[in-house]
């Protein structure tokens, strides 16, 4: 969704229906200081630094409270507004503005549960149920109205997708050709020249990399200490790359396993066949559920998974939630493929995007991850990763 979705004088597709689902007569959205940056981008915000309450009713014309020192941050509201001066104003107003509601949707998650949509201070909550007013969780709109792909989004993503994939390739060619010269680089030194690539390329929004070797690879996220493990022949190295073009682009995620030389040792391909296993398990799940016209939530893709894993005896070393959601943050506010950290029972709804990113980490041994993002389109599931990894990659040092 664009920047200020909720100022347009459409109402978002669906936004009625889902408040119906949700239980909810309204959709208030709360922000301080961009301390809510999902009503902050909804609303279309320019710097703000007093509360604010906006209503978009499920029935009637939205309406705003806000401070009377902001009306320039607000300026491009169109519809009915109230001020408050002090406190007591703010309190009263808060009780006038939710008059004739039951229930309200907040950017809310009961025990934190979802992080990223749980957004609203517990001492504001405090301030709307004091009006008479119960609270619920706003998760799937923000999934509809907020985490979906503009189509300049999708597009710039494709583009970001190419130039992470080639970038990792190169990434072990260079690892490659150092190693074959006798002066193999380190870890650190890699994610620096796999950082400045992908800015000269033009992917410059939230870029960031891990490079991993060996038993680095099973701390998931791997920073290391100095210049880190060097990159000899021999070595199994994980890139992990991510980021994506200015103006509404979507970043992309990915990450890739490669040996630094011709072969490598059964357990290897033994464990990332696994890891590969899961992966395309869950992406199963995801067509078969859209062929299927069928709901899918966003725990039941990590728990199958998960359970792909435990057959192989992998389950215990698989310590992450499957994905998260991508939206204009890497790690977005949409629902996440998770049965781990949190049981995400949010839907996967056509427009939301996520990563699919399986990993198996044993302590002093080895550490594998396949990484591929997914946009949920209109002819449902669509893997957006340039040639997603099958076998382990191998760059023969000469």
């Amino acid at each position: 969704m664009s920047r200020g979705a909720l100022l347009s004088e459409t109402r978002p597709e669906g936004l009625d229906e889902l408040l119906d689902d949700a239980g909810a007569d309204g959709w208030l959205l709360y922000d301080f200081r961009d301390q809510n940056p999902i009503a902050h981008e909804l609303l279309g915000l320019g710097k703000t630094t007093r509360r604010a309450f906006a209503l978009v009713p499920r029935k009637g014309e939205p309406h705003l409270l806000h401070h009377a020192i902001e009306g320039s941050a607000w300026r491009e509201w169109r519809w009915a507004r109230s001020t408050y001066r002090d406190w007591r104003e703010l309190a009263s107003g808060l009780r006038d503005l939710l008059e004739g509601m039951g229930t309200v949707a907040m950017e809310h998650s009961p025990g934190s549960a979802v992080p990223t949509v749980d957004r609203v201070p517990a001492g504001v909550l405090e301030l709307v149920r004091a009006t008479g007013v119960r609270v619920v969780s706003s998760g799937d709109l923000v999934s509809a109205c907020h985490s979906r792909w503009s189509e300049q989004g999708l597009s710039l993503h494709r583009r970001a997708a190419g130039i992470v994939r080639s970038t990792a390739m190169a990434a072990f060619e260079r690892a490659r050709d150092a190693a074959a010269a006798g002066e193999p680089i380190g870890e650190r030194t890699l994610m620096g020249w796999i950082a400045d690539r992908l800015r000269r390329e033009g992917v410059t929004e939230q870029v960031g990399c891990i490079v991993a070797a060996g038993e680095s690879a099973a701390d998931p996220h791997y920073e290391p200490a100095g210049e880190g493990e060097s990159l000899a022949a021999g070595s199994l190295v994980l890139i992990d790359l991510w980021g994506g073009f200015p103006d509404g682009g979507i970043p992309a995620d990915q990450t890739w396993m490669a040996v630094l030389g011709d072969e490598a040792p059964e357990r290897w391909h033994e464990v990332w066949r696994a890891a590969c296993a899961a992966r395309d398990g869950a992406l199963d799940l995801l067509c078969a559920r859209s062929e299927a016209k069928a709901e899918v939530l966003g725990w039941e893709v990590d728990e199958a998974a998960r359970e792909i894993l435990r057959a192989r005896g992998f389950g215990e070393w698989f310590v992450h939630r499957l994905g998260h959601s991508i939206d204009s943050e890497l790690h977005g506010s949409g629902p996440n493929l998770d049965h781990l950290e949190s049981r995400d029972e949010r839907r996967l709804i056509p427009g939301v995007g996520f990563s699919v990113e399986p990993g198996i980490y044993i302590p002093g041994e080895i550490g594998v991850r396949t990484e591929v993002n997914v946009y949920w389109g209109p002819n449902g599931p669509e893997v957006t990763t340039p040639g997603p990894q099958g076998e382990l990659l191998f760059f023969p040092v000469a």
